[in-house]
């Protein structure tokens, strides 16, 4: 993981207006969230079973994450690196699974050894201050 020095930490918006300006930069809401919190994802760079994401965590201040009128709070972004099997999983007897289509295979490596550190911090602190720069354009 990357940690990320930005100018959206401690930024508030309502999370409506988060999820739909963020949608127009390829960043949409992770899978794995709560009604106090939560993360925006996006994708960097995917080759092969491996995909570095971009992820803006946030908390919730006030209200709950399933209305889009919670005002959220962001926190501190960073960089992640994903390993997936493309292969089969094993643990499953589903068609999709059997087939190798599987969604919903865990990853191998959910913090996966990121090379060119440097470079995908510089790209996510530019990804990031160009989404803020637009963001207050609107």
């Amino acid at each position: 993981m990357i940690r990320l020095e930005t100018d959206i930490e401690g930024k508030q918006m309502s999370f409506g207006e988060a999820q739909s300006n963020l949608k127009q930069y390829g960043l949409s809401m992770g899978g794995n969230w709560d009604y106090d919190r939560g993360i925006f994802d996006g994708i960097m760079h995917r080759e092969g079973g491996e995909t570095i994401y971009i992820r803006l965590p946030f908390h919730v201040l006030k209200g709950e994450l399933d209305r889009k009128d919670a005002w959220i709070e962001f926190q501190q972004p960073y960089v992640i690196k994903h390993v997936v099997n493309l292969g089969l999983d094993k643990d499953s007897n589903s068609l999709l699974t059997a087939t190798g289509f599987s969604q919903f295979q865990e990853p191998l490596d959910t913090d996966g050894y990121i090379r060119d550190k440097s470079k995908w911090q510089e790209f996510g602190e530019e990804a990031i201050g160009d989404i803020l720069n637009k963001l207050e354009k609107q």
